[in-house]
């Protein structure tokens, strides 16, 4: 059962003229999995951000730290949903800013170094940035790589970004934020719900106005108004939305 403060804010803002609904993926639409690349949408979430973005006059989007064609792959998402990867860097239609490719390669090959030798620490590259993932690794190598990836930034003009077990350098500075900005812009929304689970999601509950509605799922300090457990409640909550809406 869906908090009572969230079933009212969800209730409120589905009578908006223009409704911006966002979130993020890993740990919000897809529970958090030892292999990023086994990650899926819950059924229950897919379908209701799918109807979603069916309804007149409301607009969907995923804002996610993956690379926009990893989400595209791993979210199934139709053509109807907005999808922004790399933190905001990266929209369907090209990228946020312009993009350091020999500052990319050299973060790429330090992150690289740094990973060889502690088992079960990743590096993943994306288009507009370098992410160093320590989930798998035990403690101490986490730690060292992690410590070692700050160690060498210091001499990178680059954006750093920690979230849960990662730490990612962009050779572009946007966040999640800025995104959710550029998006209820071009979509000209009067109103935005954004879920997100991670640190890097506070950016956009930073960004949230007067009429929006922010919505942290699981524990730890955030800035968002609300706050459920699980990415079931979170596939509850957009169901939720969902009936409001439609009803509206």
């Amino acid at each position: 059962m869906l908090p009572v403060e969230l079933q009212r804010a969800l209730d409120s803002i589905s009578r908006t003229p223009r409704l911006l609904v966002t979130c993020d993926f890993d740990g919000t639409l897809a529970p958090i999995v030892s292999n990023p690349a086994d990650a899926r949408m819950l059924p229950d979430a897919a379908a209701a951000l799918t109807a979603l973005a069916e309804l007149p006059d409301t607009e969907v989007a995923l804002v996610s730290g993956r690379a926009l064609g990893v989400l595209r792959t791993l979210s199934g998402m139709p053509a109807t949903v907005h999808l922004v990867g790399s933190h905001g860097a990266e929209f369907d239609t090209g990228f946020a800013h312009d993009i350091d490719a020999g500052l990319l390669m050299r973060i790429i090959d330090t992150l690289s170094e740094i990973a060889a030798d502690r088992p079960g620490v990743a590096v993943e590259t994306k288009p507009a940035s370098v992410a160093l993932h320590v989930r798998n690794a035990n403690t101490a190598d986490g730690e060292a790589a992690l410590e070692a990836a700050r160690r060498a930034s210091a001499t990178w003009d680059a954006h750093a970004t920690e979230g849960k077990a990662v730490l990612e350098f962009a050779v572009i500075k946007t966040d999640k934020g800025e995104a959710v900005d550029i998006l209820r812009d071009q979509t000209a929304s009067t109103a935005v719900v954004f879920l997100g689970d991670d640190v890097t999601d506070e950016k956009a509950f930073a960004r949230m106005r007067d009429g929006d509605v922010g919505v942290k799922v699981g524990p730890g300090k955030t800035l968002a108004g609300l706050r459920i457990e699980s990415p079931d409640d979170v596939a509850e909550a957009l169901d939720y939305l969902l009936q409001a809406r439609a009803q509206h």
